[in-house]
């Protein structure tokens, strides 16, 4: 249960895992986000308070801002944007978050609608004002379409008068507070021009100096939020006036010289989703993010459980806990699971920057990905996350040890940028309404394949999309018309399993890739393993169906338990040397005891950020008096 990398053919095997994980760029996209959290100022802390953190989260921001050559280009880069989330994910949550609010949703919006701006950017690129963004309140979160925060044009002043109306209008959740330095906002708005109402906008807002809010400007911090802490706070406006060249505008919307509104677009729904575009590239964040955390605990975990030694078998010598099946297997499994996590990630990011066909369909296949992965990978990873931490007992409950931070960041990805269940069911019902139906009466032309062969297992993750689909759409023809809401209740559940299936199909078509351009060796080898154990992992838990369809035996079936414990004996075998794939800094694995072999020794360290000020002034063997 050990493996170690002592050739050049190991580390050249370990070197071309990295490239399946990260990319074919991988040292020029992710290399500057490696070193940055293996130096001091990114190392972990001293023990603080949440208050300490929170600030020491917006001194990163600017010690980041400062090794940068250009704000702009990272807010522009979607694979940098990425990047900076898979890397600092696991470091500082905190530091993820208002970086991610940051470049992406703030800077990136002003960038995106930089041809109808004639706003001077130097304040937030040399962070002299932090950016933030608010767009959900305390009653609209997903139908963010619905908001009613309003901006009303004011001719007599040329500029908008921004207001809320009520308490349930109150913007819920951006980090708006003076902490850290002063805040400006891109906040989400209705349009008013003479009383007419346009829609959802952004508009650029002052929010506080460095010291308290601005005038017509009310923050409140919210109650702590498990996990990172961020200043979440409760945002209003009592008529607070920007100028014109406040709303970002462009085709979708503006406000002209003549103070007159016009539109290249009808449909105020989509005036929304072009002023709030960067919610897609924050999905692809959230699942960078969600990636970055599973590894960084799934190699803690790895290398937890080959130094952990407990009894052997009827008190033979003492084995490492890893080496139980009952540990291991988990383990494994995890480890497939958090490959094929990557690998869908860099799908969606692909196909999102490739998303320009010509007509139209490809940005909208390209969105529906990049949601569904988002979804999928995030609660993909609190599993991982939440097995690793089991597998690690009761050492991974202690904050020094990295994990605990994790589970509960996780928490936040999963309801970031769009709440998982809500846009899975938005791609359930776009797939169910725009689907042909499936045929099912030929099953890939034959008798039932092999499953020790990747393509047919692969097939057989696509026929389960088609099946789940399938009965959706049976369950709609037999709902009753006239009540929308009804139908698609009846018809709901199985379209959520079909989006499921999905994600396994587009994973295993992105193992199937990664496959391909691997030439044949150990790692080729490896990766395979990984790519069947997934695969056959998902079928197994829909093996009923695909039986009941004709797809597999009653023999397939009933000895699909004993191909999967091969696999896993298989890919167990290699658990060290897949999680070196991962290239963490050892520094930052130097941060959390458990990773390293000497971590019985890290708890009576006097000088350790746990010990109390008396524990750090007795020196080692000394006893202390009562």
């Amino acid at each position: 249960m050990t493996a170690t990398i002592d050739s050049p053919s190991a580390e050249r095997s370990t070197d071309l895992l990295t490239g399946v994980l990260l990319g074919d760029n991988f040292r020029r996209e992710h290399r500057f986000w490696q070193r940055m959290i293996s130096t001091e100022p990114f190392r972990r802390p001293d023990r603080c308070t949440p208050d300490q953190r929170l600030l020491l989260a917006y001194e990163r921001l600017r010690i980041l801002n400062d090794c940068l050559d250009s704000g702009a280009r990272l807010a522009a880069d979607p694979r940098a944007l990425a990047a900076l989330h898979e890397w600092l994910g696991p470091v500082d949550p905190a530091l993820t978050t208002v970086a991610g609010i940051h470049y992406n949703l703030f800077l990136g919006s002003l960038l995106d609608h930089e041809g109808d701006s004639r706003l001077d950017l130097s304040d937030f690129l040399r962070l002299r004002s932090i950016g933030t963004f608010l767009c959900t309140e305390v009653a609209h979160g997903n139908d963010a379409a619905a908001v009613e925060t309003t901006a009303a044009y004011d001719r007599e002043r040329d500029g908008f008068v921004l207001h809320t109306p009520h308490a349930g209008a109150q913007k819920f959740m951006p980090n708006t507070s003076p902490a850290g330095g002063p805040k400006t906002g891109l906040v989400a708005a209705r349009l008013l021009v003479d009383g007419a109402d346009h829609g959802v906008f952004l508009f650029l807002v002052p929010l506080t100096d460095a010291v308290r809010a601005l005038p017509g400007v009310r923050v409140r911090r919210l109650p702590a939020r498990m996990g990172s802490p961020v200043d979440h706070c409760l945002t209003s406006f009592d008529q607070v006036f920007v100028g014109r060249d406040a709303l970002l505008g462009g085709d979708h919307g503006r406000i002209g010289d003549d103070g007159e509104f016009s539109s290249a677009v009808g449909n105020r729904r989509r005036r929304l989703l072009t002023s709030i575009g960067r919610v897609t590239s924050g999905k692809i964040s959230m699942s960078a993010c969600a990636v970055g955390s599973a590894r960084a605990t799934l190699a803690v975990a790895v290398r937890y459980g080959s130094h952990r030694y407990i009894s052997g078998p009827r008190g033979s010598r003492q084995v490492p806990v890893i080496a139980h099946r009952s540990h291991h297997g988990p383990l494994a499994r995890a480890m497939a699971t958090v490959f094929a996590m990557s690998l869908l990630h860099r799908r969606a990011l692909n196909r999102w920057e490739g998303r320009e066909d010509g007509s139209g369909s490809g940005r909208e296949e390209a969105e529906r990905l990049v949601a569904v992965a988002k979804g999928w990978i995030s609660w993909q990873a609190r599993s991982v996350i939440v097995e690793c931490r089991e597998r690690c007992g009761a050492q991974a409950l202690l904050e020094n040890n990295g994990m605990t931070e994790l589970i509960t960041g996780v928490e936040g990805v999963i309801t970031a940028e769009g709440d998982n269940l809500a846009i899975h069911a938005k791609a359930a019902a776009e797939m169910l309404y725009a689907t042909e139906p499936a045929a099912y009466d030929a099953p890939f032309g034959g008798e039932p394949g092999d499953l020790t062969d990747p393509g047919f297992l692969g097939r057989l993750l696509a026929v389960l999309e088609q099946i789940w689909f399938g009965r959706a759409r049976e369950r709609l023809g037999r709902a009753p018309h006239g009540d929308p809401l009804e139908r698609w209740n009846i018809a709901s559940g199985p379209a959520l399993r079909g989006v499921e299936a999905h994600a396994h199909r587009q994973a295993a078509e992105a193992y199937a890739d990664a496959v391909a351009g691997l030439s044949e060796g150990p790692a080729r080898e490896r990766l395979i393993e990984l790519q069947r154990l997934f695969a056959l992992d998902r079928i197994a838990r829909n093996s009923g169906d695909l039986l009941a369809a004709g797809y597999l035996t009653a023999n397939q079936v009933n000895g699909m338990p004993d191909v999967l414990e091969e696999l896993i004996t298989a890919v167990a075998a290699h658990l060290p040397a897949l999680a070196d794939s991962f290239a963490l800094p050892q520094e930052l694995l130097a941060d959390w005891p458990i990773a390293g072999a000497d971590y019985v020794d890290a708890y009576d360290d006097p000088a350790a950020a746990w010990q109390s000020d008396g524990d750090r002034a007795t020196a080692p063997g000394e006893r202390r008096e009562p």
